[in-house]
């Protein structure tokens, strides 16, 4: 059991580390601004399956804004190549760090 003295204390170390874990991360995971969206080409075999359907990327932004490196993260693999070839292409708005931003690429034949 702790007591009164050690409990405070305890509180008060765990008020620190959390406003420290606050202070680290300027730019929250999927929150920067879009400033530029490349729209992806969907792909003929895609099209000739009348495949629809989503793609989710990670992108890896630089401070300055410039997407680094895109990872797939799930979706149809006939989707894939073009969802990361789109977002690669992106550009996001300036920020103090680098951000990783998690993102859903939608394909549907009748909009492209």
């Amino acid at each position: 059991m702790i007591r009164g003295s050690n409990r405070h204390a305890a509180f008060a170390a765990f008020l620190f580390l959390a406003s420290c874990l606050c202070m680290t991360q300027e730019v929250p995971e999927g929150r920067r601004k879009g400033v530029n969206r490349v729209i992806p080409t969907y792909p003929s075999l895609a099209r000739a399956m009348k495949l629809v359907g989503s793609v989710r990327v990670e992108a890896v932004v630089a401070p300055d804004g410039i997407v680094r490196k895109v990872e797939i993260k799930g979706g149809h693999p006939v989707l894939a190549q073009a969802a990361q070839d789109a977002v690669q292409k992106w550009k996001w708005a300036p920020a103090s760090t680098e951000s990783r931003e998690l993102i859903e690429v939608k394909f549907n034949p009748k909009s492209d």
